[in-house]
């Protein structure tokens, strides 16, 4: 049975990633590099933790996939490999789509391993629904994968293109970066619903991967 376009477009950059560990190395160090800076900005008291955690823990996760964005289509480059994609039958969402899931799994294994380190440095505890954080953290990080993988991908022949893409990019996540912090902030201390919020980052997520998704192959054969 033949896998699906996306799927192999996958395997090949977990395969890649598996062999040289360069982002996961890199968003590792930038992660624990906000973590650590913002936790000696303020007296870590439950309080004032559960106020600000969630706005830092977005600039943590912003920080740690910008840091990995530009470099894992600059590997599509090496070797004319952009080229040959354009000349597979396999449409150019398909690709998109696995540099997305790869993206997402790589910054997940990231989270996963700075979670524990977030609740020591900032004394914290959940007044609300914890589970919640499996749906708002998931969300918000996919969020920005999926509009930083695609203006990565619209920047990558630009001479600036680490300068670009953070231009173009942060002012578009500004409304996925806010519902992001302000669900997580409800979720840890309890005093409001973040449901709303959530499903605002769904909506976002679903618009946003579909528009990305469509406009792609024009992306993928531009010059």
């Amino acid at each position: 049975m033949k896998r699906p376009y996306f799927l192999i477009h996958l395997a090949k950059d977990l395969r890649i990633e598996w062999r040289s560990r360069d982002a996961i190395n890199s968003m590792l160090f930038f992660a624990l590099l906000v973590v650590a800076i913002f936790s000696l900005a303020f007296d870590p008291i439950r309080a004032v933790s559960r106020r600000f955690s969630g706005p830092i823990l977005c600039v943590a996760i912003l920080f740690t996939a910008a840091s990995a964005l530009n470099q894992a289509w600059t590997r599509e480059l090496r070797h004319q490999v952009l080229d040959a994609h354009r000349m597979t039958p396999a449409p150019g969402a398909s690709l998109f789509l696995g540099k997305v899931l790869a993206m997402f799994l790589f910054v997940s294994a990231v989270e996963l391993l700075l979670a524990p380190l977030f609740v020591i440095f900032y004394n914290l505890h959940a007044l609300g629904n914890v589970w919640l954080l499996l749906l708002a953290v998931p969300l918000g990080t996919w969020a920005i994968l999926v509009n930083g993988t695609f203006f990565a991908a619209l920047s990558l022949r630009s001479r600036n293109r680490e300068l670009l893409l953070p231009l173009v990019l942060f002012p578009i996540l500004m409304p996925a970066l806010m519902g992001m912090g302000l669900a997580i902030s409800a979720i840890l201390s309890g005093e409001s619903d973040p449901a709303w919020w959530i499903e605002m980052l769904l909506g976002y997520d679903v618009i946003f991967t579909m528009i990305s998704m469509l406009l792609f192959e024009i992306v993928l054969h531009a010059e």
